[in-house]
This record gives structure tokens, sequence and C-alpha cells, in this order.
């Protein structure tokens, strides 16, 4: 597991005003390596059309401290943002021709198999109801279902608290069908996570639940507001990145592309330049799933 386990309390310990943080940057990110110059790909691969075109649509969410949030400048920021940028880099891409397309947990396979975006890195879980629709790289990280509540709340501090009770989550997110097929939460759907903040905070809903990163992020932004339920997650949430279905070439080649970024630096100085300003510790890069 790449942060969580005995890692956990890092998380839990998060208390940086990282999203205002990455805001006030801008685009400046993490900092990731040049392009490439002049990369050459196999004619007719996914990668040699990109690096030919000399730009790149990468989906991304805009609302998710830690991950992509939109900054001051209109450009998302983030860990996300970053492992896209550095794909982008290997093609021959620089981040200024990135097209960035928001891209929220329901539209994230659509946007794929209509060909909207190249690739999508957005807090993806992976999972084999989705692999019937798109493929995926990585994992590039390993998060864990969450609960968020009130900070006066006392009554919810594990997942077995919110059976019958109104949960916040995003429509078609893995933690949304957890959360009501596993512990009989009543859902209550948003297009993003953010959306869900006003319901809670108004007492309509009881809990927000999604992956602890993200929910770490808000709580980080308004830590008088709102807190985790508890330290502990209860799902392995494993970060990948989707594309296009049977695209086999282009998926070897990123998942070759992760495993360098951990040897060569890349991968702990996006870290350290976004999500790492609050959690310290760098996680390993999980197990490429070769499938």
């Amino acid at each position: 597991m790449a942060l969580f386990g005995t890692k956990k309390a890092v998380l839990a310990a998060a208390t940086a005003a990282l999203a205002l943080a990455l805001s006030a940057c801008g685009g400046g990110g993490g900092g990731t390596a040049s392009p490439v110059a002049s990369p050459t790909f196999a004619a007719g691969s996914t990668m040699d059309t990109l690096a030919k075109a000399g730009t790149i649509k990468i989906g991304t969410k805009f609302d998710q401290p830690l991950f992509g949030q939109k900054g001051l400048d209109g450009k998302p920021v983030g860990f996300d943002v970053e492992i896209g940028k550095a794909i982008a880099a290997k093609l021959g891409i620089s981040a200024d021709k990135i097209e960035w397309v928001e891209t929220v947990s329901a539209n994230r396979e659509a946007f794929i198999e209509q060909s909207r975006v190249d690739i999508v890195v957005a807090t993806y879980t992976i999972n084999d109801a989705r692999k019937q629709k798109v493929d995926f790289a990585g994992p590039y990280y390993e998060a864990g279902q969450a609960l968020m509540v009130n900070k006066d709340n006392t009554t919810i501090t594990k997942p077995e608290d919110v059976t019958g009770k109104k949960v916040c989550s995003v429509t078609g997110s893995t933690p949304a069908k957890t959360i009501v097929e596993q512990y009989g939460a009543e859902l209550v759907p948003a297009a993003t996570y953010s959306a869900c903040l006003e319901p809670l905070r108004n007492k309509q809903v009881e809990a927000i639940t999604t992956d602890n990163v993200i929910l770490a992020g808000f709580v980080d932004k308004e830590p008088d507001a709102f807190k985790l339920a508890s330290e502990e997650t209860f799902t392995k949430e494993p970060y990948g990145i989707g594309l296009k279905k049977g695209d086999t070439t282009f998926r070897n080649w990123i998942n070759d592309q992760l495993e360098a970024f951990e040897l060569d630096g890349t991968y702990k100085k996006a870290w350290e330049g976004t999500a790492g300003k609050v959690i310290k510790t760098v996680p390993e890069l999980p197990k490429i799933d070769r499938y």
C-alpha cells in the first residue's frame, strides 16, 4: 500500500493550508521535467499521433484540493496535474500545450469514449466495471474511502454509523456505490464533491464520503467547520490513468513512464510540490497492474 495503513496518521495530522497555497502559486505545481526533444514512436501509435500534433487533451478535476484544483490563473494544479504534465513531457509536449478539460466523476468514461480527452488523470479509481468501457494505466496512487462530517458531529465515527442516514457523494463514483450498497446510506448525489459542502454545512446531509485525500483537502481549507469522522479508511482506491479501450500499446507505454518516474525522481518531485505540502511522507508507486 502506498501511503495508508501505518501512514494514515500522517494524513490525519495534515493541517497546512495547501489548497490556498496551490491557488496562490497558479500553475507552478511540482515542476515536472522538461519535454523530451523530438521523441520518436512507432508510426500510427497514439504516442506518435500526439507527439506530432504537439498537444494533448487531459481530463482532470478542477475542485479537488491536493490533486486537481483550478488555480487563480484558471489552470489546474495538484498531484494529478503534475502526473499529466510528466506524461505529456515524455511525448515532447510542454505544459503550455496541454489542453486541460474539466472532468467530473460522472463523465470520465464518456469523455474518453467520445475522444473529448486523450487521457484522464482525475482521482480515477480502477475497477472491473470501468474496465468494460475504458483501459487503465497504473495505479499511480492508492487512496482509501472515508467520511467527512461537521466539526460538532459526535455520532458518526465509522461507516456503519451512516446506515439510513443522508450522505452526499458524487454521481457515478465508487464511494457513492459503496456507501449505499455496503453500508445502507441514503445517497444525496452531487455533480462534484465541492457541491456537497453546503448541504453538509447546513445539515441537509450528515456526511460526505469519498477518498480520504480529497476530504483532507476540504478539512484543510475549513478546519473549524469540518473534520474526518475517523483516521481509518474502509476501502482501497487505486488511482489509474484512463484511456481509450483497447489501446494496449499506449497503456503499456504510460505504465513504463510511471515506473520511470519513480526511479528518476519525477514522482517524488511531483508529490512534494503538491500534496506533499501537507502529506510529508512521499508514497511509493503502487505495483503496476499490467493486465
